[in-house]
Order: C-alpha cells, then structure tokens, then sequence
C-alpha cells in the first residue's frame, strides 16, 4: 500500500509498469499469476486484477492471451498477431496447391474413417 498522504500511481500505469518490470528479457509479456502481478495489484488497489486488465484489453491499451493458469500480459505492440480460426480455415480451403502436393481422395467410405 502507498504510505500515508503518497500519491497512488494509477491502474494503467501500475500494469504497464509491472509489464516493463516483471518480464525477463527477451520475452515481452508477463504472465498474470506466475509474476507476481496479481497479488500486488489487489494488495495495491484493492481491486480485482482480472477485470482491471481485461477491461484493458478491451479498450486496445494491453494485449492479452489465455493460457493455462491465468493471461499473458503485453503491451500493445508487442502481443504476436493471433492466428485465430479463420486464417486455419482459409488455409484448409484454399484452392490452389502451387506443389502439387495434397492428393484428394474423395469421401471416406465408413464414418470410421
């Protein structure tokens, strides 16, 4: 907590400051519990982390990915470009096959298959 009469810094700055502080180069996100930035930021705040930076996220001013036990946390620029189901699904249809290489087989002939 800020000690008596200390100007707090606020939600934003904190989580871009531990974002800059917490990661260990050359990575350049944090992870949202196994930093340690949840814990300080209710202790700090009193709020909750999760919907602070999800909001965050929302608004484009973090960027943030789901992963096991929590998010990763980035700065904007900094986040890879997700993939997402519609660049695979393009990627499936795609006609053209410049190698030559995908043999089509046609339907299988059981659903085992």
């Amino acid at each position: 907590m800020a000690a008596a009469g200390e100007k707090k810094i606020s939600e934003y700055d904190f989580v871009v400051r531990a974002i800059k502080k917490l990661r260990k180069p050359p990575y350049k996100r944090i992870h949202s519990v196994y930093s340690g930035f949840n814990k300080p930021f209710r202790d700090y705040f009193n709020k909750d982390p999760v919907e602070f930076t999800t909001k965050l996220a929302e608004e484009g001013q973090i960027a943030t990915r789901p992963v096991k036990g929590g998010v990763i946390l980035y700065l904007p620029g900094d986040a890879p470009a997700s993939g997402g189901s519609k660049s695979a699904l393009d990627k499936i249809l795609e006609e053209d096959d410049p190698k030559g290489e995908l043999e089509i087989l046609g339907p299988a002939e059981n659903e085992e298959n």
